[in-house]
């Protein structure tokens, strides 16, 4: 499959997506019924950054000349492990993989099997030869290389298995916004933004804020309007009610707008539904300290802009570490 033939297929998988036919409609309320965290807003909003920052012809033939793909890759296999915290999660993972040149073998999470199967099974009836290029599995045996997305305690079982090839294994991260107090308003609701889509639950959600010693909260807390229907959603409430009774009962003080808990902690990870904080003197101090930190995904308000957290673009990869370059050394 040449290379100009597999930017033709995802240029067809761009307009699929786009035209958001009944079928496709059918299988987004089918995931959401699946699992509970994959809302219709937060699985188009998945898509939407998809077709805006993946699948546009300019940046993909941008991204490929960077490499300078051509079509002499000896195909191997990759095997996927694809996580399912938010949907499409591992698409980026498939993206590289196919563009390279590479064949692909993916495991699905339980929690996020329905999207991108369905979507692969439209392309295979655009272009049969793609089905030797992109399988799914239950398990991943006998490939050349390997790409995993887990948690700490799944990457050492992974590090162990895939220890003998070629492998990228991702584990825990998440991300922080450094501000500086004099933020608009309209700053503050795209931070919003980066701290609530998906539930927070994305490596790339800001889960803690560095602030300075005299901030003032209300107006960030005010900037939390747009989900205050996040303690409606009865998973997300049930994680509120706990962490709100761990405030209480432990006599600490905390913030809410009655759907998110601000609450000073050390820690860079917060569970659902609460923000973590901490004041700074030097901000200096705050980024050193963080460029060090392994555990950090990106760094808004200083990295990026407030509001583009969840908007990855080709050449942001997963842990800092070039997917396309791993698969070209292959």
């Amino acid at each position: 499959m040449k290379l100009q033939n597999r930017i033709e297929i995802l240029l067809h998988l761009k307009e699929y997506l786009e035209t958001d036919t009944d079928e496709w409609q059918s299988v987004k309320h089918e995931a959401t019924m699946h699992n509970g965290w994959f809302t219709p807003e937060f699985i188009n909003l998945s898509v939407k950054n998809i077709v805006e920052q993946f699948l546009q012809e300019d940046k993909l033939k941008s991204w490929v000349g960077h490499y300078h793909l051509d079509d002499n890759v000896v195909p191997r296999n990759v095997g996927i492990v694809m996580a399912g915290n938010i949907p499409l999660v591992g698409f980026h993972d498939f993206l590289s993989v196919f563009i390279s040149g590479h064949k692909q073998t993916i495991k699905l999470s339980s929690k996020d099997d329905i999207l991108l199967k369905h979507l692969v099974q439209k392309l295979y009836s655009r272009e049969e030869a793609l089905q030797e290029y992109v399988s799914f599995a239950p398990m991943l045996k006998g490939c050349d290389a390997y790409i995993a997305t887990g948690s700490n305690n799944s990457g050492r079982y992974f590090d162990y298995y895939f220890s003998k090839y070629p492998s990228i294994i991702r584990k825990n991260r998440t991300s922080v916004a450094i501000l500086k107090g004099d933020e608009t308003f309209n700053e503050l609701e795209k931070l919003s933004d980066d701290i609530h889509s998906f539930f927070g639950l994305g490596c790339r959600n800001v889960t803690k804020i560095f602030v300075p010693a005299t901030y003032d909260f209300v107006p960030l807390l005010q900037s939390f309007h747009r989900y205050t229907w996040f303690a409606d959603h009865h998973k997300y409430k049930n994680n509120y009610d706990y962490n709100l009774s761990i405030q209480l009962m432990n006599n600490r003080y905390y913030m809410t707008n009655n759907s998110t808990l601000l609450v000073e902690n050390e820690s860079v990870f917060s569970p659902i539904s609460q923000l973590n904080y901490s004041f700074y003197n030097e901000m200096k101090e705050v980024t050193d300290s963080l460029r060090q930190n392994q555990e950090i995904q990106c760094i808004a308000g200083l990295d990026l802009p407030l509001g583009d957290a969840q908007k990855p673009g080709l050449m942001d990869y997963a842990d800092g570490v070039d997917t396309m370059q791993f698969l070209l050394t292959l």
